[in-house]
């Protein structure tokens, strides 16, 4: 389905994005960590809220989702199997989330591997997904496996390179300066990051990246590169056996970087 949305980021905590879908005098926002930004928001532009979307059960995504309703009578959508209490819609992947006022629906997605029960919406030629890839990067794997995580993140990599990527953090420059320790060659990274410390100068977020970008620069969807390949190797000191992996020797890596 087609739709004429305007995606707005609201900024929370220190590096939070909710994002905020709007068209026609409604809203709906995705992860609201916290009310107050959605609410001056709201406000500010005289918009009326119909839906609230959450990808996971962490607070920084979900903490302002009751004060939210309190104030709005709205579906609030999110992974079933995660302890979201103030959820109305839980959701799974193969579920679909229209949203009328909008003249959007989104297929939901499972990718756990950042916690159990992770999901990802995606339609329009946008995906919000949470704290499962970032630009240039990826989630820490808390509630579930490497293997659970690799195969999300290989499900979001099969989409239209042109997809429009949200995520919930601006973490895109920590994330490339890493990347480049993993494949100090690649000239599609080196380019980004020149954008994407311009792009930060001024201010502004990184994101939406593409699902194309992601695949040329980020490391954690590369696990099958040779150069990314060898990097795990000498990382571990010994062959990485799988894409599988590799990708576990990429994350172990990151965390201790």
């Amino acid at each position: 389905m087609s739709c004429m949305i305007d995606v707005v980021p609201l900024r929370a905590f220190k590096d939070n994005y909710i994002w905020t879908l709007r068209a026609d005098g409604c809203a709906a926002v995705v992860d609201p960590g916290d009310a107050a930004p959605v609410l001056e928001y709201l406000s500010s532009e005289r918009l009326r809220l119909i839906a609230i979307l959450a990808t996971h059960h962490h607070a920084d995504h979900v903490g302002g989702v009751a004060a939210l309703r309190e104030r709005f009578d709205v579906p609030v959508y999110g992974p079933r199997g995660e302890p979201i209490d103030t959820l109305t819609r839980p959701v799974s992947g193969g579920d679909r989330v229209d949203l009328p006022e909008l003249d959007v629906s989104f297929a939901v997605l499972d990718i756990p591997g950042h916690t159990r029960a992770h999901v990802a919406y995606y339609g329009a030629n946008l995906l919000f997904c949470g704290d499962t890839l970032f630009a240039c990067g990826c989630g820490r794997v808390f509630e579930g496996t490497a293997e659970e995580m690799h195969a999300s993140l290989a499900k979001l990599a099969a989409l239209p390179d042109d997809t429009l990527v949200y995520c919930g953090h601006e973490y895109t420059l920590a994330n490339i300066a890493f990347a480049k320790s993993v494949e100090p060659g690649n000239a599609a990274l080196a380019a980004r990051e020149r954008d994407d410390a311009a792009t930060r100068a001024a201010n502004r977020p990184t994101l939406p990246s593409t699902i194309g970008r992601e695949k040329a620069t980020n490391p954690f969807l590369r696990a099958h590169e040779p150069a990314v390949i060898a990097a795990a190797d000498k990382y571990l000191g010994a062959r990485a056996a799988s894409p599988v992996a590799v990708f576990a020797a990429l994350r172990d890596w990151k965390n201790r970087a």
